[in-house]
C-alpha cells in the first residue's frame, strides 16, 4: 500500500493496482500548486464530508477518470444527480471493493456543500486489505467511538487531523491514537491556512513523548506501509 500526501486532507492511496483519492482539495491550495489535478487518474474517490476544502476537485477528477465516488448517502446522491458514478454508505456499514474492505466510521464535525445544502453526517474510513489496515479519521473531534475500532480491526496506520480549531489538535490526536491502539500516525489537515498552522517539531516531539510516531509528509511525498 502506497500513500501520497497531496496537501491539506487529500491523500492518494495505491492498493492492489487500484488508485484511490481521499478528499481532493488541491487546485485552490497554494501549498499544493505543484500538483496537477488534471493529471490525476484514479479509480475511486473517497469523501469524508461535503465541505469545500474536501470536495473542491471531486468533479474534475471524476470527469477525467470516470472514478466511482464513495461517501455517505447524501453526498453520493448529490454526485449521482450530477451524472457521476457513486456508491453510498453510512455509519457502521462496510463493503468489499476491489481494493479491500471499506467501512464508514463516525466523526464529530459538520457537513454542508459550498452553497449551504445538506451534506449528510460526516464520517471517516477504515480500509482493510490482506496486508495492512488504515484508519482515516476525516475532520473530527476526539470521540469515545474511536475506542470501538480496535475491537474489530487492528490498525497499522491512523491518519488523523492535527491542525486544531476546526478539528482535533495535536494533544487530542495523541489520545485518539491511543483509543485506536495505533502507534504510527500520519498527520493531516494542518498548515493550509492561518487557523490550522502548527509547529511541526513540537508536534513530533509531543507524539514521541507519548511513545508514538507522527509522520508529517511534504506535499507530493509518499510512504509505503
Amino acid at each position: 500500500m502506497k500513500i501520497t500526501y497531496l496537501g491539506h486532507a487529500s491523500l492518494q492511496i495505491e492498493i492492489a493496482g487500484k488508485i484511490l483519492i481521499v478528499d481532493p482539495f488541491i487546485s485552490a491550495n497554494e501549498l499544493a500548486k505543484h500538483i496537477d489535478v488534471n493529471a490525476l487518474k484514479v479509480d475511486y474517490i473517497l469523501i469524508t464530508h461535503a465541505h469545500q476544502d474536501h470536495v473542491l476537485d471531486v468533479e474534475t477528477i471524476a470527469k477525467n477518470s470516470e472514478a466511482i465516488i464513495i461517501s455517505n448517502y447524501e453526498i453520493a446522491s448529490h454526485y449521482e444527480r450530477l451524472g457521476f458514478k457513486a456508491h453510498p454508505m453510512n455509519h457502521g456499514g462496510s463493503w468489499s471493493f476491489e481494493f479491500g474492505k471499506l467501512s464508514y466510521t463516525n466523526a464529530i464535525h459538520t457537513s454542508s456543500f459550498a452553497d449551504g445544502s445538506y451534506g449528510g453526517q460526516p464520517g471517516g474510513f477504515i480500509i482493510e486489505t490482506t496486508s495492512n489496515n488504515i484508519y482515516i479519521a476525516g475532520d473530527t473531534a476526539l470521540t469515545m467511538d474511536m475506542k470501538l475500532i480496535p475491537l474489530q480491526t487492528n490498525i497499522d496506520l491512523a491518519v488523523l487531523p492535527i491542525g486544531d480549531n476546526f478539528t482535533m489538535g495535536v494533544e487530542s490526536a495523541v489520545i485518539a491514537s491511543e483509543f485506536v491502539e495505533c502507534t504510527k500516525v500520519l498527520g493531516y489537515h494542518y498548515d493550509t491556512f492561518g487557523y490550522i498552522k502548527i509547529d511541526h517539531e513540537a508536534a513530533r516531539q509531543h507524539f514521541k513523548s507519548k511513545g508514538r510516531e507522527l509522520l508529517l509528509l511534504d506535499i507530493g511525498q509518499e510512504i509505503e506501509i
